[in-house]
């Protein structure tokens, strides 16, 4: 799905709001219990007060969420809406592979959007797609605050990656990030390497936010002041990264070593060190494609995808009252970049 098919029905604005049996049970005067009965067609419901509703239901246009009916029963998902940060992002598109395999084994739909780092258009995306009848949503939030969702009860939704700023009530699947930040910040101060740089993007990604706490536990652990000019934020595009690490190299008191929180910002690393002297040892977090193709090859900190997107879908298919939240492993692969000592 993309904004061109989206704008012509929205134009700039929001989709409407689905109403939901609490605001029928509002037009109608009655309690939400009495709704629910009717809804679900039980019984012992007075004449006058199902006319009631159902003149509510009629006014407001509400429709009952069937994906909500079935996953209560434990039956099959029909459609899951998927909505990323960008599909170009190896991160993302190895993501929608393992969700859309996951989802086949439950004979699921899946449909796909990108906001492309625009929470705008992420919000944009849920709405059409929550408008649409989607059944679910499995969604890798922007920094943004996402308290609007609550308005909208009736679309299941998990979130995948990151905590949903302003929803405490959300189920998500994270990664170990601050273990992984951990890990690779102590492989690098295990070679003997004491001026670590640390790049990465919005930490106001709780992923982001997560690694740089691991990056600093492993440092003050080791006796290590943090040195905030060895810090980079807010960087997204490898583009950015390259003129950054540049940057750095030329300090007068350069980093020996990089830890980079996301695929694009060692591939930034990369693109920095081409035409450079200087050899500084680099960790990056996500791996990626020809990774261990470079000489030296890319030192890693690695997950399973496809266990990402299938905690997510046992999520969706087994709600439970309560919030939840899964916690995938993650693991070092040493390769090379990692491995290389302080000159």
């Amino acid at each position: 799905m993309t904004e061109q098919d989206i704008r012509p029905e929205l134009g700039n604005r929001p989709a409407p709001r689905r109403p939901t049996m609490a605001d029928v049970a509002r037009h109608a005067g009655v309690s939400l219990k009495t709704v629910s009965r009717v809804v679900n067609r039980e019984p012992h419901v007075r004449a006058t007060l199902r006319r009631r509703v159902q003149a509510a239901i009629s006014a407001l246009g509400y429709r009952r969420n069937e994906a909500a009916a079935r996953l209560a029963r434990g039956a099959t998902v029909l459609t899951l809406g998927l909505v990323m940060e960008n599909l170009a992002n190896e991160f993302s598109s190895r993501l929608a592979a393992a969700v859309e395999a996951a989802a086949a084994a439950h004979e699921a739909l899946v449909v796909f959007g990108s906001y492309e780092e625009r929470p705008g258009k992420e919000r944009v995306l849920i709405e059409s797609m929550y408008a649409r009848g989607v059944d679910c949503l499995i969604v890798v939030p922007s920094a943004a605050d996402h308290a609007w969702l609550a308005g909208h009860p009736g679309l299941t939704t998990v979130f995948v990656d990151r905590v949903p700023p302003g929803l405490a009530a959300a189920d998500v699947v994270l990664l170990d990030d601050e273990r992984g930040g951990r890990a690779a910040t102590e492989h690098l101060l295990a070679r003997g390497h004491r001026r670590i740089a640390l790049v990465s993007d919005d930490d106001g990604l709780s992923s982001v936010h997560d690694r740089a706490t691991g990056y600093r536990t492993a440092l003050g652990a080791a006796g290590v002041a943090a040195d905030e000019a060895l810090v980079v934020r807010g960087v997204f595009d490898p583009w950015r990264v390259t003129n950054e690490v540049t940057r750095l190299l030329d300090l007068p008191e350069p980093p020996t070593a990089f830890f980079a929180t996301n695929n694009r910002a060692a591939i930034g690393i990369l693109q920095a060190l081409r035409e450079r002297p200087e050899r500084p040892a680099y960790v990056g977090f996500d791996d990626f494609a020809l990774a261990d193709v470079f000489n030296p090859g890319v030192t890693v900190v690695r997950y399973d995808v496809t266990r990402l997107a299938r905690s997510a879908l046992d999520l969706l298919l087994n709600p439970a009252p309560s919030p939840r939240r899964v916690k995938v492993p993650v693991e070092l692969v040493a390769r090379g970049s990692g491995e290389l000592p302080p000159p």
